[in-house]
């Protein structure tokens, strides 16, 4: 009697669910917006940090490494310390990464920022794993979608804000606000998300931490700065073989020891591990767009291929695909529960084929861009939202936070290569124009093939996904 009064008061005390929902869509958005935060200062950033253009790609390419490592770790973390308190922790490193970028007048203190700033990556997972705990699964798809387009919300519409703030304000603004919103984002967590009631006990595996670690690093660098260093250079090749190594040798480990960091058994399920994969094909279709569209808009018109637009104008086209993906999480979620998240994905996925094919054909206007622009957004807001269902109906409660981590992990290593590979393309073929290299209309084209390639896989491996099972009900009523 006593454990069922405790309880009942426990529940009459847990706040509303739908500011539970708010508080951590909101949250996911201040996520997404740190990637594309200094996008608008890249071309000043040797200037403004006096430093080589060399040095100053670590700004980027420090928050990608850290937010890869990062997310299935803390994911670990969540599923056994407890999500809520793993997600302050993130919030924390936020804020304190946003004020030494701030403070910072050097290259040195920025890149310490923005990789503490990388690390809050891993609260969306860590979000969608505490909906499933206190949300009946009704109720539970229609979330999840939300959570999932703050992932795009967060990036397309922050990138006005920061171009904005960028052309009218000291640069440093820009990591004062990253500051402002991890503060936010902790107050609404500390008022109105509830502690765990699902962990799963153990220990940290450090071992295969440090081991997962040290081979994405190589593996990621190779991708992010092989087009810089040459891709048959010994150091490009020594971090893809090195990285490739020790994944396989921390996959070994990971199948002999106790509490592992992440159960590769679960993780080789066929559901999981085919979501998995393709959502490396979503997280390069995504970035494509993010990589190529600004370019075309900002290019001067008179070189046959730009519109000529400022970095604000180039972020508005951009920004109403995030909107797109908020807007219709209410249908994802209902779509999720009428059909299942796996034609979801089938969906998602040929929106955004559809939307490269539109823009092979016909990108002379800006409002070409724009409409290709929302069709990925439609992409991305099935895709992103039917993922972690497909997931979580696949694996246990108490490794929700680890596995949706894993498929984050997957999209990142996507969107790493998109960069990689579209910077690469739009780099070899450039031509010299008034002393400056631009890239050429087919350099362009190309790298839609590529991104209706990736996109064309994607839907093959939708279909091969299995039925997922119906979610259990959920922890907290």
């Amino acid at each position: 009697m006593r454990d069922d009064a405790r309880a009942r008061n426990r529940l009459s005390r847990t706040p509303p669910r739908w500011a539970i929902v708010a508080a951590l869509a909101f949250m996911g958005m201040c996520s997404s917006f740190m990637f594309t935060l200094v996008v608008p200062l890249q071309a000043d950033l040797p200037r403004l940090l006096n430093a080589t253009r060399e040095d100053t790609t670590w700004v980027i390419t420090i928050t990608l490494l850290v937010a890869a490592v990062a997310t299935p770790i803390a994911g670990r973390l969540g599923d056994m310390y407890g999500k809520r308190r793993v997600v302050i922790a993130l919030l924390l490193a936020l804020v304190v990464g946003s004020a030494i970028a701030a403070l910072s007048t050097s290259i040195i203190g920025v890149i310490i920022g923005r990789g503490l700033q990388g690390a809050v990556s891993g609260v969306v997972p860590l979000g969608i794993a505490i909906m499933r705990d206190v949300l009946p699964p009704q109720r539970l798809g229609t979330a999840v979608a939300l959570m999932s387009a703050t992932m795009g919300v967060g990036g397309a519409v922050g990138m006005p804000l920061a171009a904005f703030i960028a052309l009218n304000a000291d640069w440093h603004a820009l990591f004062w606000l990253g500051a402002g919103l991890g503060l936010l984002s902790l107050v609404l967590v500390f008022l109105v998300v509830p502690e765990d009631v699902l962990r799963s006990p153990g220990r940290l595996d450090w071992r295969g931490a440090i081991g997962l670690a040290a081979g994405l690093s190589g593996i990621l660098l190779f991708i992010s700065r092989g087009a810089e260093w040459g891709w048959t250079s010994p150091l490009a090749l020594g971090c893809a073989i090195g990285g490739i190594g020790m994944l396989l040798l921390w996959g070994w480990y990971q199948l002999r020891t106790t509490d592992p960091l992440l159960d590769l058994r679960v993780a080789a399920r066929p559901a999981v591990l085919l979501t998995n994969i393709a959502g490396i094909g979503m997280g390069f279709a995504l970035f494509a767009s993010n990589v190529t569209f600004p370019q075309m808009l900002e290019m001067p018109e008179e070189l046959g291929g730009g519109f000529s637009l400022d970095m604000l104008g180039a972020a508005l086209v951009i920004m109403p695909a995030g909107l797109v993906m908020m807007v219709i999480s209410p249908l994802s979620g209902w779509l999720e529960r009428t059909v299942g998240p796996r034609p979801l994905f089938t969906v998602g996925a040929a929106a955004i084929v559809l939307a490269y094919v539109f823009v092979l054909i016909w990108s002379t206007e800006v409002w070409h861009i724009l409409v290709a622009n929302l069709f990925i957004g439609v992409g991305i807001g099935f895709t992103f939202a039917a993922m972690p269902m497909i997931i979580m109906r696949s694996v246990p409660a108490d490794e929700t936070g680890a596995s949706n981590g894993l498929n984050a992990l997957f999209r990142s290593v996507g969107t790493s290569t998109a960069s990689a590979v579209m910077g690469a393309v739009l780099a070899g073929m450039s031509v010299e124009v008034a002393g400056a290299m631009v890239p050429t209309r087919e350099a362009f084209l190309l790298c839609f093939w590529l991104a209706i390639g990736a996109g064309v896989i994607t839907v093959v491996l939708s279909l091969m996904i299995p039925r997922p099972k119906p979610l259990p009900h959920a922890a907290l009523r």
